[in-house]
């Protein structure tokens, strides 16, 4: 096909008109933070160098500027100084509602979409920088300034109402100012809540009445419905959390430490604003799990759990699942390291406070000339080394499962006290590792929580093996005075140690098809048991769903962790 020659030759089109260049363009422009425009100025040349090494591809940046513009024009307006500002500028903002217009907008929240328990991120840039909520869609955006992102939703889709996600003031956008209104105080609430301590030591004590969203009142724990859209009957303080994938390890271990008391109410009633992004996460998610005005019936753990997996090398993350000892061992070691606490020094923060305790260990060599069946026994003439180390979780071995059943025996799952495997801290039993007979003996003062690990799970270079043994236990009076060495200078000899049970983490192993040659994988599933202090009832929690189960049939899970709580002096209960 023929070209068509054009009318005109370019270079009189380009001599008439002809457009400067980016570059050009670029440094010619006014700055649209320029003071004639009522804003704060800005540098108005930026190299490409610096853009790129003050953020990530300049989005941190503008971050900046914008708070620093938001917090400059907030200032200008309180010392009234708004003689400069353009027309454009006095009529599209404004620092007050008109009069007679106080409540306009507020009409158009909508609390049942608001969750504020994902990381706070803008929705456009991923910035966490001065992050504003939209009240009626629940989506994160980033500034409240003319050109931020909030603005431009504002002005597109018609949502009026912000709050700011760091300060909780409240914003009508695009007119910018201020809402000041009671009626928004649950939603403050909501986003960070905060009880006082008389409110927070009444926790354990009253069985509270509540309401949900739809204003129907219900007495925690009467009733088990779930859905989403059905009535939201939970108890304060035992509420689902959400598995976004495999974090249910994760779920148990933060649901059993919410349950402690003195560390519940540290993390309730302390201020941690100066401490770790892990202790302050830590901190909210515990005050959630308490928040007796909740908008819905569970909490989302994601914001702490993304700054566990960055923490943690991925070691622990939402998309792996992990064993429940190996992260809490990971965890209560972080956040004692968070708070302020030594490595050395013992009692230096609320973790080895309430956890930590001492073991007396002693240790022989296995010589030659002991039988083959006194291994075990200790020689007196044989040299023994008594060393004094330091725990916060107390391991508990399980007897090996017999190897050879008959046809009647096949089908029954072993049983086992738990005194029989706590006689490993006795001082009189011994235990065998490599070439070394070992005793245990814990020491006074026994701290106010036990943590007790059974060991169900070995691992040798061919095979993944469980102990699928049921330990059963009393859930109140356990007596820990055989298991430590007497000093009557702290504890009378022969008086009881009372312990009762707290939380127990319970295992499941159950059978799922897989395209393997195996044709069948086993899979982990992990819940927690909770005693209800206020109602004295027991509690089972697998993720969002939590029900009622008998005291009498807690022993018959696979229990893997258990925490357990040293009883007051005075304190007297009888055994269950």
């Amino acid at each position: 096909m023929a070209k068509r020659h054009a009318e005109e030759a370019l270079e009189d089109i380009v001599a008439v008109h002809s457009p400067a260049s980016k570059r050009a363009r670029v440094d010619n422009d006014t700055d649209p933070r320029d003071k004639s425009n009522g804003f704060a100025s800005a540098p108005s040349t930026l190299n490409r160098y610096e853009v790129g090494h003050h953020g990530h591809n300049g989005a941190e940046f503008l971050a900046v500027a914008e708070q620093e513009e938001e917090e400059l024009g907030e200032a200008a307006i309180a010392s009234g100084d708004i003689q400069e500002r353009s027309a454009y500028s006095m009529t599209s903002r404004q620092n007050a509602p008109l009069e007679g217009y106080t409540d306009l907008y507020l009409d158009t929240i909508d609390r049942s979409v608001l969750d504020f328990d994902f990381e706070k991120l803008c929705s456009v840039t991923l910035s966490n920088i001065n992050v504003y909520a939209c009240l009626v869609c629940g989506k994160y955006y980033q500034g409240r300034g003319p050109k931020s992102h909030a603005y431009f939703h504002a002005l597109e889709v018609g949502h009026h109402v912000y709050v700011n996600m760091q300060t909780k003031r409240f914003f009508v956008l695009p007119e910018g100012y201020e809402v000041k209104s009671r009626s928004l105080e649950d939603i403050k609430f909501v986003v960070d809540p905060r009880l006082s301590r008389e409110e927070v030591i009444r926790l354990d004590r009253e069985a509270r009445d509540a309401w949900d969203l739809s204003g129907k009142k219900y007495r925690p724990g009467e009733q088990r419905i779930y859905s989403a859209y059905a009535q939201r009957l939970i108890p304060v303080g035992f509420v689902g959390m959400n598995n976004i994938k495999e974090n249910d390890y994760f779920n148990v271990i933060i649901q059993a430490m919410a349950h402690i008391s003195p560390l519940r109410n540290f993390f309730m009633l302390e201020d941690l604003s100066q401490r770790s992004e892990l202790v302050q996460r830590f901190s909210i998610l515990v005050r959630k799990i308490w928040n007796t005005r909740a908008f819905k019936t569970h909490v989302s753990p994601h914001e702490l759990l993304q700054q566990v997996s960055r923490q943690s090398t991925k070691k622990f993350d939402l998309l792996h699942q992990s064993d429940p000892v190996d992260f809490l061992s990971w965890f209560l070691n972080n956040m004692h390291l968070a708070l302020g606490g030594s490595r050395t020094k013992p009692g230096t923060s609320i973790i080895h406070k309430v956890f930590q305790g001492r073991l007396k260990v002693e240790s022989q060599q296995i010589t030659a000339k002991a039988d083959v069946g006194d291994r075990l026994r200790f020689e007196e003439a044989a040299e023994v080394n008594v060393d004094t180390m330091r725990y916060l979780v107390l391991t508990l071995d399980l007897p090996a499962a017999p190897l050879f059943q008959d046809e009647l025996d096949k089908n029954i799952i072993p049983q086992i006290p738990l005194t029989s495997i706590l006689a490993k801290y006795d001082g009189l039993n011994a235990q065998e590792a490599l070439n070394t007979r070992k005793r245990y003996r814990l020491l006074h003062p026994l701290p106010p929580y036990l943590l007790f690990h059974i060991k169900r799970f070995s691992i040798n270079k061919f095979v993944s093996e469980r102990n699928p043994t049921i330990v059963t236990f009393p859930v109140r009076s356990l007596d820990m005075s055989p298991y430590v060495e007497p000093n009557p200078s702290i504890h009378s000899p022969g008086d009881p140690i009372w312990y009762d049970l707290v939380a127990n983490v319970t295992h499941e192993a159950v059978r799922t098809r897989d395209d393997s040659v195996e044709g069948e994988a086993e899979r982990k599933v992990w819940r927690v048991q909770l005693r209800d202090r206020a109602r004295e009832e027991w509690l089972e929690i697998q993720d969002l769903f939590v029900e009622r189960v008998a005291t009498e049939t807690l022993f018959t899970k696979e229990s893997y962790l258990m925490v357990w709580e040293r009883r007051r002096e005075g304190k007297k209960k009888g055994p269950q």
